[in-house]
């Protein structure tokens, strides 16, 4: 394959700018698309060329392939990088591009089909003898003898789309009574949200851990691994919280859950930038969910102890480049956690909070990354998905990291809007997730609303009292305007974690 001159990247907003960057780091050209949402985002003044693809729904803009791939043909570009989501695993706009001679940066449309059913996915990851929790190995067609299963399985039991995503299409059946009527649901949710109804059953693992494994593959059969990143921190069943490496993966379980993860990519002739993920129950025994194929939302946590740009191995073998990393030569270094940072209201379901930024101020210091796509000003639109940023710090240690993490989300000054910021603070601290001790059901467990009220310590409150008095002090005649200090103490004070 020819070296990659010039990419377009199909999505917006933080991905957009981080391959961005890494692009302009390896002297490729860049072009942004934008809805007419996002026309003073970023990532569109970042990027050398930009262009409008349609008005703000995402079904009229960022999903419209057609419109995607002409602008490539209409700027001479050589590749597409899709990002997460949108259509980073769409196998029709994967097999249209390289239909029409434009490089696509990850997998064949054919390990996208495999992968993008669970069903599917599980059948091929067989092959290979990879752990699977017990359950249909097919469709659920037969309603009379999935509830016979179910029952030989042990009831709670899981009904999962084959097609699903996200926690939808995804129903917890507790006994026998319930089946027909979470069937139903499933199977409606399914078709609504995926346009297919096909479900299958499996044990529903009460306390689990989400853990999951990056890996790497070139067109010439060579599969690494990077080590694993724990997921378990959620809300509806999507992360919040993630890091790496995970303080309950033993070094015997790592190399295990590395070769099942390397064997799945293997099962369905991977090659780019994957990620295979496993459910761990309380035992620590490990089991197949499924294979995201594409970037995760979550890398730079591997980043950051494996020292790999990902974005630019994904180049690397796009241009046909054999992979240079040899398993032998990789090893954890340090300790990384990620906070999403998301305009939601965690003491209200967490809903989401759109609108204007009216202050931002990123952390910085040794060990912060931010990966955003806002600035202060900006609105988050209504139209996307609310994440505002991505908050990753990196110690020597885990503690280190944690530490290094409370004293960022301190330093995150947003104020306009409601967001996540508050509740991953409130997850460093507590000590369930200090010590390890917590699964996929830590917010169900040990988070309510009321966790977030700010209490003050007695120092916090002198403190707080002797700026009250001087900022009284200041407010005379001739002064700064009592607006003014106003502003300035509610966004030291009261708005600080917002």
């Amino acid at each position: 394959m020819p070296r990659i001159k010039k990419i377009l990247i199909a999505n917006r907003g933080e991905i957009a700018l981080r391959i961005m960057r890494t692009a302009r780091e390896m002297g490729i050209s860049t072009v942004a698309i934008f809805s007419e949402a996002d026309r003073k985002s970023l990532h569109v003044r970042y990027a050398d060329e930009a262009v409008c693809v349609g008005p703000p729904p995402s079904a009229e803009s960022y999903l419209r392939a057609d419109k995607i791939i002409k602008i490539c043909k209409d700027l001479n570009v050589d590749a597409i990088h899709p990002g997460y989501g949108f259509l980073s695993e769409n196998a029709d706009f994967a097999r249209k591009v390289t239909e029409a001679g434009i490089i696509f940066i990850g997998p064949s449309p054919e390990a996208i089909e495999v992968m993008g059913s669970k069903l599917a996915a599980k059948q091929a990851a067989a092959k290979y003898n990879i752990p699977m929790v017990p359950g249909t190995s097919s469709a659920v067609n037969d309603r009379n003898e999935a509830k016979q299963l179910a029952a030989s399985i042990g009831y709670p039991v899981l009904i999962k789309a084959s097609a699903g995503g996200g926690g939808k299409g995804m129903r917890v059946v507790n006994s026998e009574v319930e089946f027909d009527e979470q069937m139903d649901r499933a199977v409606s949710e399914a078709v609504a949200s995926f346009g297919d109804g096909a479900v299958f059953i499996e044990k529903y693992i009460t306390s689990p851990k989400h853990i999951e494994i990056q890996v790497l593959g070139d067109h010439h059969g060579h599969i690494i691994h990077l080590f694993e990143r724990e997921c378990s921190i959620q809300r509806r069943h999507q992360k919040v919280i993630e890091e790496a490496p995970s303080i309950s993966v033993t070094p015997e379980i790592r190399s295990a859950m590395g070769k099942c993860a390397i064997d799945v990519a293997r099962s369905c002739g991977y090659y780019g930038a994957g990620t295979v993920e496993f459910i761990m129950d309380e035992n620590r025994n490990f089991y197949f969910l499924e294979m995201n194929t594409r970037l995760q939302v979550e890398h730079p946590v591997t980043e950051q102890i494996t020292g790999v740009d990902l974005v630019q191995q994904m180049i690397y073998i796009a241009e046909g480049k054999p992979l240079t990393i040899q398993q032998d030569e990789l090893s954890i270094k340090g300790h990384a956690i990620e906070a999403r940072v998301y305009a939601e209201d965690a003491t209200n379901n967490f809903l989401p909070d759109v609108g204007t930024l009216h202050t931002y101020n990123r952390p910085q210091g040794n060990g912060v990354r931010v990966d955003d796509g806002f600035e202060q000003g900006m609105q988050i639109p209504i139209f996307y998905d609310p994440m505002i940023a991505k908050l990753i710090t990196y110690g020597s240690t885990r503690e280190e990291a944690i530490h290094k993490m409370v004293r960022s989300i301190d330093e995150y000054t947003i104020n306009g809007v409601q967001t996540t910021l508050p509740f991953c603070r409130f997850v460093m601290k507590h000590q369930a997730f200090i010590d390890g001790d917590f699964d996929t059901n830590f917010v169900n467990h040990h988070f309510v609303p009321e966790n977030l009220s700010e209490k003050r310590t007695p120092d916090e409150e002198i403190i707080a009292a002797l700026l009250s008095a001087q900022l009284l002090t200041m407010a005379q005649p001739n002064t700064i305007p009592s607006a003014d200090i106003q502003a300035e103490n509610t966004s030291r004070w009261t708005s600080r974690r917002r």
